[in-house]
């Protein structure tokens, strides 16, 4: 397993970035001012990782993606304490803002992050059309923090 740092040609990555924000247009919001973390094993894109700076206490995670044929096999959950490990000397915090879906939820309580707030309507309000998962339609987005 490797672990690669990207910071040109981001948009290399859009199929993968997709799969965690569903439009072209929010991705590029962020995508230029994140380093977007890709890990490979045998030389295969598995998993990515957007995260930018907020300010000089936080980094926030824009995007988290694995393929879908290798999901729930540890390689987000690998992403996640790979980014803690490397900014724990240079944020204090990490955030995130994700849809209000209970095993996104759980899957970042159990890696340490609670959550903080929400903002209501975002998906409603920032997407031209409604996003489902798990069959349930994202309205609020739900803000979560760890302490590095």
């Amino acid at each position: 397993m490797k672990i690669k740092e990207i910071t040109t040609n981001k948009a290399d990555y859009m199929d993968i970035l997709l799969i965690g924000d569903e439009d072209e247009k929010m991705i590029n919001k962020y995508i230029d001012r994140s380093i977007i973390f890709a890990l490979y094993e045998n030389s295969i894109l598995i998993s990515v990782c957007a995260v930018a700076a907020v300010d000089s206490e936080t980094a926030e995670i824009k995007n988290l993606a694995t393929y879908p044929k290798y999901q729930n096999r540890g390689y987000g959950s690998v992403l996640i304490d790979f980014v803690c490990n490397k900014y724990k000397t240079k944020f204090k915090y990490l955030i995130l803002g994700t849809g209000e879906n209970d095993k996104t939820l759980s899957f970042y309580k159990k890696r340490g992050f609670k959550k903080t707030h929400r903002i209501k309507n975002f998906f409603i309000d920032n997407y031209p059309y409604s996003i489902f998962e798990d069959g349930k339609q994202l309205i609020d987005m739900v803000y979560l923090k760890k302490t590095l």
